[in-house]
Parts: C-alpha cells; structure tokens; sequence
C-alpha cells in the first residue's frame, strides 16, 4: 500500500506541471520498474518450473505428471477415452484441454508408458492425432510396475485445493532419458534426446557396479547418427541425423529411414526445393511410406547416383544437426547437467526408492507376524474365555491383556491397546475353525519372507541391479537399438552440386558469367562455385560465379576453380616488360583470397604472357621456341621440356628462357603427368576412399586406373577411383584392378545344389555384372583375386566314423579362365563342411615401368566424375572433371 501511494504521488507530481489547469486531462506516467521485477520473475519462474523444464526426479514435466496420475485413478484395466482422460486430468491442471491432449499424444507415440488404440498419428509421415473424443488410452504394464508407489509417494493439493495430486511420482527408472524432452521456457532451453531403452538399463547395472559407461541418442526414427561431438548433451554438443539411402537401382534412390526431427513431408519438400534451385536434379519422387518409411527417388539418365546421394546430405533434410541441452529442475532450481550424471542420478534414486519399498515392504511383514503370532496366542491358549465374566470395555481390554502377558515374550514388539482391540474383532466363526498347523505354516511363510527382505536390504545393489535385469528382460523385447551409430564423413558442397548453369566469357572485353550468352561458352557451374581467371598481361584472379563480372581485358583461360587442388598445374611462358626477358614456370593455385587480382610475372609494366597452358594431372608438354632475326643469333629456334621445371609457388618469377625477342612459341609434343601415381586409402569407419591415409591402402593410381568392387550378392564391377564414392555393406573385395588378373569363385547353384567353381576375367568396364547363377538359393562362398589361388575342401565327421581326409584343390589346374556368365565346374558331389583358401602358388607379376616422376606434396583428389569416364579415357588431354571445362586447353600467343 505504501509503494502504492508513493507511486500514485510520483505520478501526480509527473502529471501535474506548473500552470496546469485543473481542467486539462493529462496523460497518467506509469513506471514499470517494479512490476518488471515482481511480475516477470514471478511469470518466467512459473514458466520454468511448472510448463517447460521436467524434474530430474521422475522426468515428467507438470502435465504429463498429472495425466500419469490421472490414467491411474482411472485405471480399472480397461481403455478409456482420451478426452474422458484430459477432462480428469484438467482437475489438476490449471490450463486447457487441447494442451493436454497435445502432451498426452507425444507420450503415447513413444510407446513406452502408454497403452494406445486407435490413430495416435504417425511420427514418421507428421500425420496427427484423430481428435481426443475418438482415441482411447490405458496405462502399460511398465508404467505400472515402474512409475507408480502410493505408500511412499509424497502428495501435495492441487492447485484449486479440491484433490491431492503426486509432487514426484516415484519413478524406478531413467525415464528422463528414455524419453527425451524438449521445453522452451523463459530465458532458458531444454532439449535432451532420447536413448535406447536397453542401453540405459545396462548403463544403470555398470554404474551399480562402479563401472564406467557411455550413453548416447537413439531415435524412434532410426536412421544413421554421428555422435562424435554428443559432449555428454551438455551445451555445446551435437549430433549429426541422416536419412538411410541406398541405391535400389541404376537410376533410383530409396530413403528406408529418416533424421529425428523430420517427417516424409518435411523430407520431400527439402527435396523438392533443393531441385528447384538447381542443387540436385531429379525426376520424380514417390512416398510408399506405411509401417516403414519407403521414398522413392528418382534420378534422370546420365545422373551419378553416389553424387545424388551426398547432395541430398549437403541440400535436403536428409542430414541436420541437433544440438542437446541437458537442463532439468532439482529443489526447484534449473541445473544443466550432462546424461552421464543424470543417469547417475536416476540410478541412485531408483535404489533409494526400492530400499523405501523394502522397508515398507518389511512393516508390513513384520506387522502381519505379529498380528498372527497374537492371533494364534489368543486361539490356542482361549483367552477369549477370560473376557466372559467382564462387563465393561476396559475389563474386557485388561483381560485379555493380562492372558496374553505370560505368551509374549517372542515378540518382536510390545502388545499395544490397538492390537487388543484388533482381537476382540475376531469373528467367533473364525475361532471354532482355527487350524494351528495353518497357523504355523502362516507364520513360517511370513518369516521366510521377513528374512528375505531384510537379505534384499542388507545387499541392496544387488537388489537393485536384478531389478534393472527384470526390467530388461520382460520389457526388453523390440526395443533394440534402431539408429545405426557411424563416423560422417564431411561433404565438401561444391563437389556434389548439380552444375545448373552455364559460364560464358568475353576475352576481348574481360568478362565473365552466366548471363553472357552471346559469348564464348566455357563450362557448366553452379552458383556457389568459384571461378579462376588468367589475363593475358600475367594477371590471375579468382571470383564468385555471379551473372556478369569484369576481370580485365583480353583473358586467355577461365575454369571453375577447385580449393586446394594440388594436381592442376599451369604452365606459364611470359615476357617481362617491354623490353625485358622471357621465363617459364610451372606452378599451382591452392588457395587465395577472393577478388583479389594476382601478378604471374616479375612485376614489370607492359608484361605479356606467351605461352599458356592448364594441366589437370601435372602434363608437361614440349614446346619449341622461335627467336625473332635480330644481330648476330645464332639458333633462332630450339625446344623446351616443362618436365625440365620444377613445380613452384605462383610468386616465383620462373627460370629464364632467352633474354631476345620471341617470335612464336609453339606445342611440339603433348605432355603426359610429371606426377606420381595418386595413393588412394578405404577408410572403413565411414566407408569412403580418402587421399589423407585413413584406413587400408587400396593401391597407387594414374588416369585410367579402375576399382575392381565385389559384393556378397556375388555382383562385380569396376569403377573410377572417385572419392565420394560409396560402398554397399555386404562388399567383400576392394582393390585395385587388374585387367588380366582372373577371378576364382566357388558358388552354390541353387538349382543343381552343387558347389560350382569358375575362373573368369572382367569383360565389361564400368558395369555391374552377376557371375552366379541367378537362381533364388544361389550364393557366393567364396572369392579369390590372387593369381595361383588353392582351396581346401573339409567334410563333415560321418557318425560313428573318422572324418575324410581334407581336399586340397589347385585352382588353375582344375579350370581355365571362361567368360563370366559361364557356369564353371562341378568342385564336389559329397557333402561339405567348410572350404577354406590357403596360401596361393607363387607368381612373379610384371612390374609396371616407373616414370622419372615429379612429387607435388600433398596431393588431393581431382573429383573425376563417373558420368564423365568416357570422355576421360578417350581424350587425356582434357579435364576429368565436369567442373573443369576447358582446363587442359593450350593457349599460343
């Protein structure tokens, strides 16, 4: 009252300037500073503690309590309606119905505390919930084994005061975790993810057993996730979701799971957008999703599959990150803590909550002990008779407990008024029919079962972690993990996205980009590609594809610029001023700054480039250099080997060629690569080829080199070593291919059901060829790419007998190499047992001839295109890459 009145006088004297008349109406000042304070503290803790963030003791959050809490009052093991459950529920919370219809839909989807029937929705297409009137619930057996106690559940009055609702339900499991929440509150987050149901079981018995354990996600969802940077889902962390691709068919895509946090819409319309703007380009999309999610993609002709694939993952929503945020309410106050600990903190109040049980457990036991022990001391020895002569309630009480006296000195507690008048309750018929061996019985059972909670008691971690077992094995069943845990691999955009337009450039002018479509065509680009331009005054430049950007005039190359390309070499003849002398270098670009114009030369004015080339895989070629007639020269011309310079930094100024006037400089002989073979790794982790040494050595490889892939399915193929790539799980060899090297296989022909044994070559580069039978029951057992390959045959022990003696078979003796879709040779009639491979018969190879070469230190991968193999093989003076355009081209002057 008194801040009231001061705030009204403030007001007054704000309102009330001198001169004012009394009749004027003035506008009233409010302050708000104190209401700021009171008010919105007030409202953001009630946010927070009451809306937003679930309690680290049951991990409910305020409505999804009380509508447990409901379901249990209502639970009579039959379904009731939902809204008849929110109505109920609305009796303890303060808010409407659709938000607690809302809740108790997410509860139900994730399938663990909720008995449903009907359509609850679908967390993998984003179809909702029918309305609540329409849906029934029930509590699970779970939920009624884990989350609810009444005798040692501490009640509080609800918010009107009309009924008694749980401050914690007393929840005997990671529930928190199992769950997941997510809660928006005012000036904080939370967002903890869910975790398998097994997992945390499992995590709880280590950590009773002092053991160390890790969790991490696993989402209803499934898909593929990268928990490399989880950070225990504490502020900071993340996690990376993909969608489940694989290859059905030449040209389509089939998406079987799905990243947490999306659904097929949102999917397919991430999708949709990103072929709208030219980031992938494909022909249609079907949604077959039912129980399973099943999407169809379908890609145009000509489309790299594997291409599509990771640009879906750079693109789409088939990839996205989360970030967790472990924050929870302890006493009251917001904690952030990580799931680690608040396992650790589930698990130890799990124990504390059975030894509660126990212990009441125990009361009662010994409490029915001792009213039978009473009972039966009552019977036997009729004190019931003493009572027959008293006429009052306090005669009655004292005789009885005077004939009790002298029986109770093996009890475990002193005999109060209470049981006495629990005694006098005993019904006559009762007494005629007491059976003192029943009695007796009664009492041993009961005190077998004192002595068995008091065991429970005593070794209570041991308690606790066969309760954890219980748990896992009655409710365990189909709730594996379903998101297959993985490393990603970093998906660089710029290789993976559809070139969707077109560069053009104006030499003679000196621009470049898309809207130039008078100009001379240079390649095909996307728009977040960088562009590399040279200038026929030594000027190099590298900028952003944009519609129409100026470099300078008369440019002599273009071409979509690739970071970090160690392989691509420029060959630079150039004259140095006016007057000057003429040098050479070679030299690459790995990395610049953007829009910043570059001197190739020495620096001198009027400097003028002779003689240009670019060279994707390092070709040094021969030129031959005429002089103008000039005095006394003697040679006018001779040629020059690029091989012959070394490969430097593009500030270097070059060697000298001739300090006369150039006439001409022109190509004598094309060059092939001065660089060594390429070193290519599978790194099995995330299932890609690398250039960086993660994983096993496949081999070294130049041009035209090709991956000889075999599959389970008994599948085989040959590929471009291409570093996005990927690979089938069921691949069983991966090397590199030998184009006279055989194939031995010993399959099973389903239809003859014989082992069949075939030697054969690969015929047909770049394609995918079945070299088994194609009967249903056929299978692959066994592949061999040495030269000299041996097998041994082991059969199986005949009863009563000794094994036959093992079959050792010489591969090339036994077959010749036939054309792969013959059937090969019978290899056994009888029964087998095992066929293993030996060590193979020697071979001396050819050894390949090695070029004098020249090293470029850390060479990386040129992203040749598959759809552009072709072409590659046909014409090595040109880009294996469809980034590349006219790189590879020779420019005179």
């Amino acid at each position: 009252m008194e801040e009231n009145e001061e705030l009204n006088e403030e007001q007054q004297d704000n309102t009330a300037p001198e001169g004012a008349s009394g009749e004027e109406t003035t506008e009233a000042l409010t302050r708000v500073t104190g209401m700021y304070k009171d008010w919105f503290l007030d409202y953001a803790s009630y946010v927070i503690l009451e809306r937003a963030v679930p309690a680290i003791e049951d991990g409910f959050k305020p409505v999804q309590r009380r509508i447990m809490h409901s379901l249990k009052e209502l639970d009579d093991g039959r379904y009731n309606k939902v809204a008849n459950v929110v109505g109920h529920t609305m009796q303890y919370h303060p808010h409407g119905d659709a938000s607690i219809a809302d809740a108790m839909v997410q509860i139900g989807q994730k399938d663990l505390l909720i008995d449903t029937q009907g359509n609850w929705g679908n967390i993998l297409t984003g179809d909702r919930a029918a309305a609540s009137r329409y849906i029934e619930a029930r509590l699970s057996k779970f939920a009624l084994e884990v989350v609810f106690s009444p005798k040692i559940t501490e009640w509080q009055q609800s918010y009107d005061g009309r009924k008694k609702e749980p401050v914690n339900l007393p929840v005997k499991f990671p529930l928190l975790l199992a769950q997941g929440a997510e809660g928006i509150a005012v000036g904080l987050s939370t967002k903890i993810l869910p975790h398998n149901f097994i997992e945390l079981i499992d995590a709880s018995i280590k950590h009773l057993k002092g053991q160390r354990f890790t969790i991490v996600p696993d989402f209803p969802t499934s898909g593929i996730i990268d928990v490399t940077n989880y950070n225990d889902g504490l502020r900071g962390g993340k996690i990376r979701v993909r969608a489940k691709i694989s290859q059905q068919s030449k040209n389509t895509l089939v998406i079987n799971e799905i990243p947490y946090g999306t659904n097929t819409s949102s999917l397919i319309d991430s999708i949709l957008k990103a072929n709208d703007k030219g980031k992938i380009k494909i022909k249609k999309i079907e949604d077959n999703t039912a129980a399973d999610v099943e999407i169809l993609v379908h890609l145009p002709s000509g489309i790299s599959p594997d291409k599509t694939i990771d640009a879906l993952y750079a693109f789409t929503a088939c990839e996205s990150s989360i970030s967790p945020l472990g924050c929870i309410i302890e006493d009251n106050k917001p904690l952030f803590i990580g799931v680690t600990e608040m396992l650790k903190r589930s698990t130890e109040a799990t124990v504390e909550l059975l030894k509660q049980e126990l212990e009441l457990q125990l009361a009662e036991l010994e409490e029915q002990w001792h009213f039978a022990s009473l009972e039966r001391i009552f019977i036997e020895n009729r004190i019931y008779r003493d009572i027959e002569e008293e006429e009052t309630w306090e005669g009655v009480i004292k005789a009885i407990d005077k004939g009790l006296k002298p029986h109770t000195k093996h009890l475990r507690r002193a005999v109060t008024e209470a049981d006495i008048v629990r005694l006098t309750e005993i019904r006559i018929k009762r007494i005629s029919k007491f059976d003192l061996d029943k009695a007796q019985q009664q009492l041993d059972t009961l005190e077998e079962r004192i002595a068995e909670v008091k065991h429970h008691l005593e070794h209570l971690i041991d308690f606790a972690i066969d309760y954890f077992k219980k748990l896992k094995s009655t409710y365990g069943k189909g709730r594996e993990r379903k998101s297959e845990i993985r490393v990603f691999d970093d998906i660089i955009a710029t290789k993976v996205v559809i070139r969707n337009t077109k560069l053009y450039v104006n030499r003679e002018e000196g621009f470049v980009g898309t809207s130039l479509r008078r100009d001379e065509y240079i390649t095909d680009c996307s728009d977040i590609d960088d562009i590399i331009v040279f200038t026929k005054d030594g000027k190099m430049q590298i900028t952003k594809v944009d519609s129409k950007t100026f470099i300078g005039k008369n440019i002599i190359h273009v071409a979509v610029f690739k970071k970090k390309d160690k392989r691509t070499t420029y060959n630079l003849i150039y004259k140095d001023g006016k007057g000057g002398a003429t040098y050479i270098k070679r030299f690459n670009v790995t990395a610049v700054t953007r829009d910043k114009p570059y001197d190739l030369t020495a620096g001198s004015p009027n400097s003028q480039v002779l003689y240009f080339t670019a060279n994707p895989n390092g070709e040094a070629e021969v030129v031959t250099v005429n002089l103008r007639q000039a005095g006394s020269i003697k040679k006018l011309k001779w040629d020059i080997d690029f091989a012959d310079v070394l490969i430097k930094g593009r500030g270097s100024k070059g060697n000298i060629v001739t300090k006369y006037t150039v006439k001409r400089i022109e190509l004598k002989e094309k060059g092939v690569s001065t660089l060594k073979p390429r070193k290519i790794w599978f790194d099995d982790v995330v299932r890609r080829l690398n250039v960086d040494g993660r994983g096993e050595l496949i081999g070294e490889f130049r041009g035209d080199d090709l991956l000889l892939v075999v599959t389970q399915k008994g599948i085989v193929k040959t590929i471009l070593p291409v570093l996005t790539s990927r690979f089938d799980d069921d691949m069983i060899v991966l090397e590199k291919w030998i184009p006279e090297k055989p194939l031995s296989a010993i399959y099973w022909e389903g239809e003859k059901e014989r082992y069949y044994l075939k030697r054969f070559q690969v015929e047909n580069e770049h394609k995918e060829e079945l070299f088994i039978s194609d009967h249903p029951k056929s299978y692959l057992e066994l592949i061999s790419t040495d030269w000299r390959p041996v097998i041994e045959i082991e059969f199986p022990k005949p009863r009563g007998k000794e094994p036959k003696e093992s079959l050792t078979v010489e591969v090339e003796s036994f077959i010749s190499v036939k054309g792969i879709k013959a059937l090969g040779n019978q290899l056994i009639t009888e029964k087998v047992k095992n066929i293993n491979a030996l060590e193979p018969l020697p071979y001396e190879e050819v050894k390949e001839a090695k070029p004098v070469d020249m090293e470029v230190v850390g060479e990386e991968d040129v992203s040749t295109s598959v759809d552009d193999k072709t072409d590659a093989k046909k014409n090595t003076d040109t880009s294996t890459d469809e980034n590349d355009g006219d790189e590879g081209q020779i420019t005179l002057f």
